[in-house]
């Protein structure tokens, strides 16, 4: 190609993410319109292998590995129960980002989700370490998350989705809020 010869243009093609359903997704809204006082129910089963690694199964799933790091005691061999619970919080914040980017009409292009949380474990599990600590003192002491997001809306509005996910997602609510809890041993 000589330098007189002219170039056609260039057309850019932008590729989204694969869409949910957003009929089904106002159906589902309407019901939790309809009914706010509406619970589901999720269930696990955690079973421990050896040291600190255990299977958890959710259904038919693929169990889900969880082990510590060697300087925990464990082969670190799958992650951590503490980056489990951080990968479940990034999996819902992209679901309702995802939900609300439908919702408002936003084609997203790309999403990732990047979290880092501060823990604390000085009780050693409650093996006799700082016994004394309070529950508010253990676990996670700070979580930061950064999304990057892209869709063909602007960038306060991709922000607006982000924070509106966020206030609504039941992950994110449940590490915020205090929840009531029991444990106890099952039926011999």
């Amino acid at each position: 190609m000589s330098a007189t010869d002219t170039l056609e243009p260039v057309n850019t093609v932008k590729a989204y993410l694969r869409p949910i359903d957003s009929e089904g997704l106002a159906a589902f809204a309407a019901k939790g319109k309809a009914n706010p006082a509406s619970r589901g129910t999720n269930k696990v089963h955690t079973v421990m292998e050896g040291q600190y690694r255990s299977l958890s199964t959710v259904g038919n799933h693929t169990p889900v590995v969880v082990d510590e790091p060697l300087h925990l005691f464990g082969e670190d061999t799958a992650p951590a129960p503490g980056e489990i619970v951080l990968s479940g919080l990034g999996g819902c914040l992209a679901v309702g980002i995802t939900a609300v980017a439908t919702w408002k009409g936003v084609k997203l292009s790309k999403l990732e989700v990047f979290l880092e949380g501060d823990i604390g474990n000085p009780a050693a599990w409650g093996a006799g370490g700082a016994l004394e600590k309070l529950p508010a003192e253990m676990g996670f002491q700070a979580i930061r998350v950064k999304v990057v997001v892209e869709g063909d809306a602007p960038r306060e509005v991709l922000d607006e989705i982000v924070q509106h996910a966020n206030f609504y997602s039941p992950v994110a609510n449940s590490m915020r809020n205090p929840i009531p809890m029991t444990i106890g041993l099952a039926d011999a």
